[in-house]
């Protein structure tokens, strides 16, 4: 045997840890929950008779939530310990969905999903801490990409059936079913052999993360990002069901086909490790700017909505695998602490789009709302661009 046979049979690429898809079916659970009173908020709407955009205002407290938690919250996974951290959010997460399902008025949802986002807040940074640690070297953003895959379960399976039952038998038992869910997570990771690392010290202040450098530009860019996306995301439903007048359960064939996109660029996500997530990063966001722009064109048309659906799927995986990638390789000794102001951004962005889009969307329509998400990924790609000195001067060096 060669000495060039015997590398490569010494050093085959190591394989996606099997913890990963357990992570992956967390997400699945926590996205299936943010995800999907868009789709159904028109039944919930007619449920209690009022509007939409009120309907989303739970969305809103939920992104509220997610974000206070993730802030002031999400610090004490380094310190506590990640496993430990999302067992309890997942606890108080199926309390919030049961909640939710039980909500005799709006203002009851709203503060259901509140409770709900606070614990989305802790379990996000968890997972995504979790995921990058048990990554075997070079499979960084492989191992993430198959944990960012539990939005596409969310969407194939979550929203997709929770459009469908909403029809069928009542929006109440969309939120009785991932509450199901969310327990069966929760039982599996008790019994799992996830690791539990702890760091000693106190844990650090909540924008003490602000200082690292390159975290700015990336949460800037994720601001954008995750607005475009809620924003238009939340009226979506709205668009098809009264806009082109199909049934509340077209809205799962519009989140299955985004969800098929979203997987579907799984396959690729190695290519992000062989050219580096931050160099592709805004060709990723303009890829998504370019997007709703076809969304914006083609939204007179229920199918080719539909189509486009698959493309947002497809370009919305790159964009939140490279900002992962990205942030969580910053400094591992505070990843707990630098994915807590991830989510928290992320989910202000929720807040801010279920409530600016909602204007947006009442006074102005659907394709000018894709229109302003396109505007607001070409910020994004700007951002993500720009490298503050120190990290140039790294480069260099």
């Amino acid at each position: 045997m060669s000495n060039n046979d015997q590398v490569i049979v010494l050093s085959p690429r190591a394989p996606i840890p099997a913890l990963a898809y357990l992570l992956t079916g967390c997400v699945a659970v926590i996205g299936s929950n943010s995800l999907v009173l868009g789709p159904i908020a028109p039944a919930v709407a007619a449920s209690f008779g009022t509007s939409v955009p009120s309907v989303m205002m739970a969305s809103a407290g939920f992104g509220l939530g997610t974000s206070a938690s993730a802030l002031f919250l999400a610090r004490y996974i380094d310190r506590v310990g990640a496993r430990r951290m999302l067992q309890a959010a997942l606890l108080l997460l199926a309390v919030a969905l049961a909640a939710s399902a039980a909500a005799p008025t709006v203002a009851v949802l709203i503060g259901a999903q509140l409770l709900a986002g606070l614990a989305a807040g802790i379990a996000l940074p968890a997972i995504y801490s979790s995921s990058a640690a048990i990554a075997p070297p070079g499979r960084e953003s492989g191992t993430i990409g198959v944990v960012l895959t539990g939005w596409t379960l969310s969407m194939v399976a979550g929203v997709s059936l929770s459009a469908v039952l909403a029809d069928l038998v009542h929006w109440r038992a969309v939120f009785a079913a991932v509450t199901g869910f969310s327990a069966l997570a929760l039982a599996g990771l008790s019994a799992s052999s996830l690791p539990d690392i702890r760091k000693d010290g106190p844990a650090p202040a909540p924008l003490e993360a602000l200082g690292i450098p390159g975290i700015v530009p990336l949460l800037l860019a994720c601001s954008a990002f995750m607005t475009a996306f809620y924003g238009l995301y939340g009226y979506l439903g709205d668009h098809l069901h009264n806009g082109l007048g199909e049934p509340v359960s077209a809205n799962g064939l519009a989140a299955l086909s985004y969800g098929i996109g979203f997987g579907m660029a799984a396959f690729l996500d190695g290519a992000i490790d062989r050219l580096g997530a931050r160099r592709i990063m805004p060709f990723a966001y303009l890829l998504v700017a370019a997007v709703y722009v076809a969304i914006a064109a083609s939204s007179g048309s229920f199918e080719l909505t539909l189509a486009m659906m698959a493309a947002w799927g497809f370009a919305n995986h790159f964009g939140l695998n490279v900002l992962v990638t990205c942030l969580s390789a910053l400094d591992p000794s505070r990843r707990g602490t630098i994915m807590g102001l991830n989510s928290a951004v992320t989910y202000l962005a929720v807040f801010a789009g279920s409530t600016g889009f909602g204007v947006l969307y009442s006074n102005h329509g659907f394709p000018i709302s894709a229109m302003v998400a396109a505007a607001l990924m070409v910020f994004a790609a700007t951002a993500s661009a720009w490298r503050p000195r120190q990290i140039r001067q790294a480069v260099r060096d």
